[in-house]
């Protein structure tokens, strides 16, 4: 099996360190060209340096790392520090990133390398905030044809919103971004609420990643363990949703993931309902789908992918 070529475009945040952890540690599914940066969880600057520190935490620091877009479209910025603690990062104690910041901007490395890539080659991983997939469409739409897919985490559906009461975070930062990735054309698949709040880390799943012993193992561990103090207590659930390793896992089990075909829309004029992703579940227009949007997930068995795959880092 050729390993399938990604650029992970996130705004780390603790679940987005565990995706690129998941991706790293799966080289023989994942090739991952680089990392690309946007503001979301926490500004810019601090979503490019938790990226390099990620990176170096998983012995990958050869791996590139680009800054792209410091705002949303036509929005001002949303953050949510409230979540995530004033880093992204806050849980674990690890060292400022040594490996370099790339020159290049994130939106120009997108162009550059769908355009150098053979068509239908490379797929997309925003787990954000799509400022910067969208922002390269519209700077080249010829690149559109050259992607592969676009797994992303975002949006919901039956889970409804997790920052307003109609829209999940990643979506509702930079909704019009949105609207522009899923009028694309490109092929979209999409982890939102609906299964990601399925992924719950439960005590006993983040024992196991302690249990590993090594950095990665016990980095996870505290990363998770404050991010879910406050979803436990928002929904008084077991453990916290992780949410964006799910766009990783699909890449390496998709066996794991069902949902369906169907046409999403991003709401863009309404405040009451900004960023909303109105999904047509149940087929009641005649809009052409335009998404696999994931609704069901094993969840005993991506924890069990998970630990085992951060336990070879």
């Amino acid at each position: 099996m050729t390993p399938r070529k990604i650029i992970i475009d996130t705004d780390p945040g603790q679940d987005d360190a565990v995706a690129i952890l998941l991706a790293l540690a799966s080289p023989a599914e994942i090739n991952v060209l680089g990392i690309t940066c946007v503001a979301g969880n926490v500004p810019l600057e601090l979503t490019a340096r938790n990226a390099r520190i990620i990176c170096e935490l998983a012995g990958h620091s050869e791996l590139r790392v680009f800054a792209g877009c410091d705002r949303p479209l036509g929005r001002d910025l949303v953050t949510a520090e409230y979540v995530h603690g004033k880093t992204g990062l806050d849980g674990p104690d690890l060292p400022e990133p040594q490996m370099p910041l790339q020159d290049q901007h994130a939106v120009e490395f997108i162009i550059e390398t769908l355009r150098n890539e053979p068509k239908g080659s490379v797929s997309l991983c925003p787990v954000g905030p799509l400022t910067n997939v969208a922002t390269a469409f519209n700077k080249a739409p010829d690149i559109v044809e050259k992607v592969q897919e676009i797994i992303l985490m975002g949006g919901a559906y039956f889970q409804v919103g997790n920052v307003t009461p109609t829209a999940e975070f990643n979506i509702y930062v930079d909704p019009h971004a949105a609207d522009i990735v899923f009028r694309s054309g490109a092929p979209i698949t999409v982890m939102p609420l609906d299964v990601t709040h399925k992924a719950l880390v439960t005590q006993a799943r983040n024992a196991a990643f302690r249990a590993l012993g090594t950095p990665v193992g016990i980095a996870t561990a505290q990363m998770t363990e404050f991010f879910e103090r406050y979803d436990r207590e928002k929904y008084g659930s077991p453990g916290a949703p992780l949410h964006d390793p799910c766009v990783i896992a699909y890449l390496i089990r998709p066996e794991l993931f069902t949902g369906r075909y169907v046409n999403v829309r991003i709401e863009t004029q309404s405040e009451l309902t900004m960023g909303m992703t109105v999904a047509d579940w149940w087929g009641v227009t005649d809009l052409a789908p335009n998404a696999y949007f994931v609704g069901d997930i094993d969840a005993d068995g991506f924890f069990e992918l998970l630990t085992e795959r951060l336990g070879r880092l």
